[in-house]
């Protein structure tokens, strides 16, 4: 019997459960840049609520794309970064500004 392709065993299904939604792929373009703390994320995305951050940025923690690095000190600090796994996702994540390039500048030209 045929998988579905949103099953977690499926390639496509196991990407889409990581990094689909809407803010995933900006936390993660975002973070491919370097080392984040939350306000800078916050403030690169200001559509996003301070609880859909903190749920997406928990949800990537937790499939290990992500880490975060708490510093014992006053007030707190908090920073993100790509793991060694989720540092594998960049040429995705290159591929797809490229994409994105190519499709704005088409649909400025009025070119399909």
């Amino acid at each position: 019997m045929k998988k579905s392709l949103l099953d977690s065993t499926c390639p496509i299904g196991a990407t889409i459960k990581i990094i689909g939604g809407k803010w995933k792929i900006l936390i993660l373009f975002s973070l491919n840049q370097g080392t984040k703390r939350f306000n800078e994320l916050r403030r690169e995305m200001p559509g996003v609520t301070q609880r859909m951050l903190t749920n997406q940025l928990r949800e990537l923690e937790a499939d290990k794309i992500i880490s975060r690095k708490i510093y014992a000190e006053v007030p707190p600090k908090v920073e993100y970064a790509l793991t060694d796994i989720g540092k594998t996702l960049n040429p995705v994540l290159d591929a797809l500004q490229k994409w994105g390039q190519c499709y704005v500048k088409k649909m400025a030209g009025g070119k399909a």
